[in-house]
């Protein structure tokens, strides 16, 4: 094995040692993926390892078919099952009914309360009576994460919050995924670095930030959707049906 591939190793293994930390300290502990190339690693692993950690997704209703299919191939290979949560109805709809489908293209405003019905609010229900939050960020992947750590608290939710990949560049990932056969979203294949909600991303141009295909009309400084968010650093969103 050479040296490359044994610093690979390596890091696969201080990578699974804390998910394996994190499901038997941190129990009951959760996945969050939203099936990026970082999160299929991190399903790829703890599946190796037999570990009692449970995957969830949030299916915003904008999701590209893309992640749909890779939700369902995901299931059939690995065994797993995929817990989906979905906005609350009460509030998306009148959202819906007074700033149109589209609404999150008019201002940043407009688009924290879109991801906070659709995204924020059902992060919270799928973190109740949890203890651990597992998460497939990184530090190089944009301007609004540089400092995060591999493990924190999660204030907000009162859960402790792991980041395995947190260290890890995105050739690290890619070489993971290559190594292992790890199966990934068909959009990255078509220049799609980082995969949300399909009006909400585009594909980048070589030399853009990873995350510059996400809500783009954006200032870079903002481009987070609340889910990753220090709870001081949180907009005050609304969900009632005014506007």
């Amino acid at each position: 094995m050479g040296r490359q591939s044994e610093a690979a190793a390596s890091q696969a293994a201080a990578a699974t040692a804390l998910l394996r930390r994190a499901a038997v300290e941190h129990a009951p502990a959760a996945l969050a993926s939203s099936f990026g190339a970082e999160d299929m690693v991190l399903i790829d692993l703890l599946a190796a390892a037999a570990l009692p950690i449970t995957v969830f997704t949030l299916d915003t209703g904008r999701l590209p078919e893309e992640t749909h299919a890779l939700i369902d191939r995901v299931r059939n290979l690995y065994r797993l099952d995929i817990d989906i949560y979905f906005p609350d109805a009460p509030a998306l709809e009148p959202f819906v009914r007074s700033h149109g489908i589209n609404a999150f293209y008019e201002s940043p405003l407009l688009r924290e309360r879109c991801c906070a019905i659709r995204k924020t609010e059902p992060l919270a229900r799928a973190l109740a009576g949890k203890q651990a939050w597992i998460t497939g960020l990184r530090r190089g992947q944009s301007i609004t994460r540089r400092a995060i750590a591999v493990e924190e608290f999660d204030a907000l939710h009162g859960v402790a919050k792991f980041n395995p990949l947190a260290d890890w560049t995105h050739d690290d990932v890619w070489s993971y995924v290559k190594a292992h056969r790890v199966p990934y979203n068909a959009l990255h294949d078509r220049g799609y670095a980082s995969i949300g909600c399909a009006p909400c991303t585009r594909a980048i141009e070589p030399g853009e930030d990873e995350r510059a295909g996400r809500w783009w009309w954006e200032n870079p400084e903002r481009k987070e959707c609340g889910l990753h968010r220090a709870p001081s650093a949180l907009p005050i969103v609304r969900l009632e049906s005014g506007g």
